[in-house]
């Protein structure tokens, strides 16, 4: 089969790899009828490359048709259409039992290398990955024509027939994570929520929002075309580029008292101030947090801070003490995937199509171009926001 393999930092390629077999009683073989490339995607393309291996077939935001199921998988069958969330849970667990199936206790990562980069105590990392990395699980992707889909028993969705698969593709990733961190955000009833980071989960969070009874959404980026799709969402633009301190903005925004929420998108950002750039530069920091920090300084006194973009190491300077004396609620995590899909699926299922999904991806390709598309993306070229990749 055909499928996009990382050969090197900025370096994917479509390669013929083997095809994926059942290996486990619990596996599913599924046939990518669509797959999208994910802003986390980017982290393994540009800044991760430490715990990549040349081989790896990365992605996971696959969806597709059963072909084939091991004996212990009975919610599925050959010929069913399903999601396949990014995260591999085993619900049967003790933290599955908590819904937190991003820390699936069965296919956590408690290897040399994931213990190794665990700072509180060598306990290793979260749940595993489909294609993502040598510390969570070292899972082949969803950037393929095929995909073995380990603890299938549980965690691939159905989705109906009939919509295109654009309806139900953001299932795997995008919709649960910004489902999530707008729950995190816990914005009260009319309420203000500022999102940080336009991007594919910023843009579901700021409509996630509207949906869930926020008054006002403040959404903050620089990219013009992102500003203008929010906008088209009802959501106050704020163009960071073109002010001094755009978190400071938001707190004029808010008659001086700042939003009841915050939401962080971007996590590894590209860019930054230049005091990160020098503390990258010389590793005394593994991620930029120009703005984390500003999103931080925008939330009121007793409002909350959700972080759903990925960050991959300690932060230095972090405002620890100001956060303390402001009574700031701080939540974060990967999303639990298989916690949200019900609550979202009736939204995918109605008519109307409340958070637009169908019109989201702004570029489709085949899976031939995968490399093109993570140019552009990462670039931010030709208005690129979301890639689907048709194998």
């Amino acid at each position: 089969m055909k499928a996009v393999v990382w050969h090197g930092k900025e370096d994917v390629r479509v390669d013929n790899v083997p095809d994926p077999k059942i290996q486990e009683s619990t596996d599913a073989i599924v046939r990518i009828t669509s797959t999208a490339i994910c802003g986390s995607d980017l982290h393994l393309y540009s800044k991760l490359s430490p715990i990549m291996r040349e081989g790896d077939i990365i992605g996971h935001e696959p969806m597709g048709i059963v072909e084939e199921v091991g004996g212990a998988v009975e919610h599925i069958k050959p010929g069913d259409r399903v999601v396949v969330p990014f995260n591999v849970s085993c619900g049967d667990c003790f933290f599955c039992g908590q819904s937190l199936y991003s820390q699936c206790e069965t296919t956590r990562d408690r290897g040399k290398l994931a213990n190794t980069l665990n700072l509180l105590g060598r306990r290793g990392k979260g749940a595993s990955l489909f294609g993502y990395t040598h510390v969570y699980g070292a899972v082949p992707g969803g950037q393929a024509e095929y995909l073995r889909v380990p603890q299938a028993h549980f965690g691939p969705v159905k989705v109906p027939e009939g919509p295109p698969d654009e309806r139900f593709l953001y299932l795997s990733d995008v919709l649960p994570t910004a489902w999530q961190a707008v729950a995190y955000a816990d914005v009260p009833e009319g309420g203000t929520v500022a999102v940080w980071g336009l991007g594919p989960v910023g843009q579901m969070c700021c409509r996630i929002a509207l949906h869930r009874g926020a008054g006002r959404v403040i959404g903050v980026d620089s990219v013009p075309e992102r500003l203008r799709m929010a906008a088209r969402y009802g959501v106050e633009t704020v163009d960071f580029s073109v002010v001094d301190n755009a978190g400071l903005l938001v707190v004029d925004m808010t008659d001086g008292r700042g939003a009841d929420a915050a939401i962080d998108a971007v996590g590894m950002e590209a860019g930054g101030s230049l005091v990160d750039s020098v503390l990258q530069a010389t590793k005394v920091q593994v991620d930029k947090a120009h703005a984390l920090r500003q999103c931080m300084a925008s939330i009121r006194r007793g409002g909350t801070l959700s972080i759903s973009g990925v960050y991959a190491g300690p932060m230095q300077m972090f405002p620890l003490g100001d956060l303390f004396d402001m009574q700031v609620q701080v939540r974060m995590g990967q999303a639990n995937v298989r916690r949200w899909t019900d609550d979202i699926m009736p939204l995918l299922t109605d008519d109307g199509d409340p958070l637009g999904t169908e019109d989201f991806k702004t570029h489709t390709m085949p899976l031939s171009e995968a490399p093109r598309g993570y140019e552009i993306f990462q670039q931010k070229r030709d208005g690129a926001l979301k890639v689907v990749l048709k194998p």
